[in-house]
């Protein structure tokens, strides 16, 4: 008892010349003498135990529950898969923006597709696409991406539709080159070169022309984008030049496509583009004529 009264009696005496000499008092300095004397002991503690602390907490980690570690790569995965779709219906929506702005630019009458599968043989280059006659969509109308044109439908179902591409063989229509207003024929081929022909060997073309859509014919709007000119050959004694087109829109690397339903007066070809193929065409006769009696000389 005498000793619980003694160290109450002296702790109540340290606290009061504690409180009374502040920071300068006599106990502050014998706490400050002590911290310094016993500091390299305490750092030595803790280097020492530092390496015991990290084995407790690896420990800790090996030993968490399964059941925890499990839910969390289960989170993960979830994350991942809700990541790449977002991503994937960021993209869509990109490039629905860019069809919707090619259809503002040009005014057209259409609807959106997307494509679904590729041709079903070797022989031919086509794909699907799913929209079909419930949609609008019918034999003859231009299919195009926000690069370019790609082809036409050939062939409509109720839900689906098959598209021929430019390059296919059988594809010829009505194009001209954009700087010179030389008018041809973009043909297909089984080697899927592109080729734009029946264009005089008088007119005026060079690579990097770009090609675009005539409006002859009524099918496809006048001055939709195709392609560029890659080579321009003049071989001696012919008629047309050998040109060869790089197309923009290549349907392998698309998904979203645009189906032109209608043409409105604007968009078809006035009687003036008539005319001027008209006049190169006959140009071309004349040429024909007059090598013929060059020849006969």
């Amino acid at each position: 008892m005498r000793r619980l009264i003694a160290c109450v009696v002296v702790s109540v005496v340290l606290f009061t010349l504690s409180c009374q000499g502040g920071s300068s008092g006599p106990l502050e300095a014998v706490r400050g003498f002590f911290q310094t004397a016993t500091m390299p002991i305490r750092y030595f503690g803790l280097v020492v135990t530092a390496p015991v602390r990290g084995l407790g907490n690896i420990f800790s980690n090996l030993t968490a529950d399964q059941a925890t570690l499990s839910e969390l790569q289960a989170e993960i995965d979830s994350l991942r898969a809700r990541n790449a779709e977002l991503e994937e219906q960021a993209s869509s929506a990109e490039r629905l923006q860019e069809l919707l702005d090619l259809r503002s630019t040009y005014d057209l009458q259409s609807v959106t597709g997307t494509i679904v599968s590729g041709a079903s043989d070797s022989w031919s280059s086509t794909v699907t696409i799913d929209r079909g006659t419930s949609s609008g969509v019918t034999s003859g109308m231009p299919v195009m991406t926000s690069a370019g044109v790609i082809g036409q439908v050939v062939s409509s179902g109720p839900s689906s539709s098959t598209v021929m591409l430019l390059s296919d063989e059988g594809s010829s229509i009505s194009a001209l080159v954009q700087s010179s207003r030389s008018h041809g024929m973009l043909t297909g081929s089984a080697n899927g070169e592109v080729k734009l022909d029946l264009v005089s060997s008088n007119q005026d073309v060079k690579v990097g022309d770009v090609v675009v859509t005539s409006g002859l014919g009524g099918v496809f709007p006048k001055g939709l984008p195709i392609g560029e000119v890659v080579s321009v050959t003049n071989n001696p004694g012919e008629l047309y030049l050998d040109i060869v087109v790089e197309l923009y829109a290549d349907a392998s690397f698309s998904e979203e496509v645009l189906v032109v339903t209608s043409l409105t007066e604007e968009q078809r070809a006035t009687a003036e583009d008539i005319a001027e193929a008209d006049s190169q065409e006959s140009s071309s006769g004349t040429d024909a004529t007059s090598d013929g009696d060059e020849s006969a000389e």
